[in-house]
């Protein structure tokens, strides 16, 4: 593993953990090198499928463009990094159980509002308006409509 500060390759492992109920393990290491500490995740590698883009273009799944979009959505809000983190886990697992090879990418941003729906409405507002690329004020005001009266019917 590559030393964060200097670049040196060897290391030590001074602890590992399991985090995440297992899925992942955090593991303490100290470089060889400059001494200095940092710490590594590792995670088994799934098979997740290939996103077909609008315009037909394809891309390996990529969790950070998850995890981009949560942010910015939620950005300011009242929302923690780790339930971002979780969010973007739930994401990532459902598309996993998927089982397809190819997804389309409106399903990952689909899956991606379902979320932001129920964590926080304003997030929700945020990321459909880029989302569902609103081309005026009218599409925006029906969104928040829907919203609004989801919201009474609870």
């Amino acid at each position: 593993m590559k030393c964060p500060f200097c670049d040196e390759l060897e290391d030590k492992v001074v602890d590992s953990r399991m985090a995440k109920e297992g899925e992942l393990i955090r593991r303490r290491r100290e470089c060889l090198g400059c001494k200095r500490r940092y710490t590594t995740y590792e995670r088994v590698e799934e098979i997740l499928p290939v996103v077909v883009k609008k315009d037909g273009r394809r891309e390996t799944f990529d969790r950070s463009k998850i995890l981009s979009g949560l942010k910015k959505a939620c950005e300011k809000r009242p929302i923690s990094t780790a339930t971002i983190e979780a969010v973007a886990d739930r994401i990532e697992k459902r598309i996993q159980e998927m089982g397809e090879t190819e997804i389309e990418s409106r399903i990952v941003g689909e899956e991606l509002m379902k979320e932001l729906h129920q964590l926080d409405q304003v997030a929700y507002v945020r990321f459909a308006s880029v989302y569902r690329e609103f081309k005026d004020i009218d599409q925006f005001m029906d969104e928040l409509r829907t919203l609004a009266q989801q919201r009474r019917e609870r």
